[in-house]
């Protein structure tokens, strides 16, 4: 496929992964079904679009150049997009045991998508403590992308259900602010394992990013995760008020951040082929 448009699309890739991964935080029986209902579509409708966009890179590409890879990324996108429609047609139901294994198998074969894209970036011959950390950083980089939008759209769910416990808000922010932690030492570990471990090519893309995009790599730091982390922190401070529609606010210059920061993450990612 063209390295250049799928480098951004997997931006809204890890995001519907994310996403539905996210729906596991608040308590299903706690919040009303509402909320499970109007997110998970909005999650589905952004992973159909991204399924059409892969399929029609896909099909542009010339079929002796298909990589095997590449089929079955899109494989998988397929059983992911099936299963998470499967399940979001179950929460206008009661068929909780299958919902249940249907909501495992959205998540867990979107995890699969992820690794093998991560796989596909990384360099030939790699050995297997690099896959692990490309693989990382995706997954990392989907929940991320997942927790931020769906704090957000929690937050609306406080003007519907105004006697709802600040708790599932509060949990999510928690998450959105480990996978913040967890990313920054991704990033910084990760690359002392790559730089550690790496072979020619790997060190090749790291005086490459060194050489040619150190300034943009300083600068999608900035915007994520330290500005986002300044974000978290406020949203915390804001619901310890409480004040749910500014913490909503704050979620929604978050998202911009996060978006801004993982669309210059995969453009780094084109240009070095880094986990960045």
């Amino acid at each position: 496929m063209d390295p250049f448009p799928h480098a951004f699309l997997l931006v809204f890739a890890q995001l519907t992964v994310g996403g539905f991964a996210s729906l596991s935080i608040p308590p299903f029986r706690v919040i009303d079904r509402g909320y499970f209902k109007s997110t998970a579509v909005v999650y589905l409708l952004i992973g159909a679009l991204t399924f059409v966009g892969k399929v029609a890179l896909w099909h542009r590409t010339p079929a002796p150049t298909r990589g095997t890879l590449d089929t079955l990324d899109l494989a998988l996108w397929g059983i992911f997009l099936a299963t998470a429609t499967g399940y979001v047609l179950t929460l206008w139901g009661e068929a909780m045991r299958l919902r249940a294994r249907l909501f495992a198998a959205t998540w867990s074969s979107g995890l699969l998508a992820l690794v093998a894209a991560a796989h596909s970036y990384c360099p030939a011959a790699s050995p297997t403590i690099e896959v692990v950390v490309y693989a990382l950083a995706f997954v990392i980089s989907a929940l991320l992308l997942g927790t931020v939008v769906s704090g957000m759209l929690l937050g609306h769910w406080y003007l519907i259900d105004r006697n709802l416990s600040l708790s599932p808000f509060r949990t999510m922010l928690g998450v959105y602010a480990g996978c913040l932690v967890l990313q920054a030492l991704t990033l910084a570990f990760g690359s002392a394992l790559l730089m550690v471990t790496g072979n020619a090519a790997i060190w090749s893309a790291y005086r490459q990013l060194w050489d040619s995009h150190l300034t943009f790599f300083a600068a999608r730091l900035l915007v994520s995760p330290l500005f986002t982390g300044l974000l978290a922190l406020m949203i915390w401070r804001t619901l310890q008020i409480p004040q749910t529609m500014a913490a909503t606010g704050l979620f929604y210059i978050a998202i911009l951040a996060v978006v801004v920061g993982e669309i210059m993450g995969r453009y780094l990612l084109f240009r070095t082929g880094l986990p960045l």
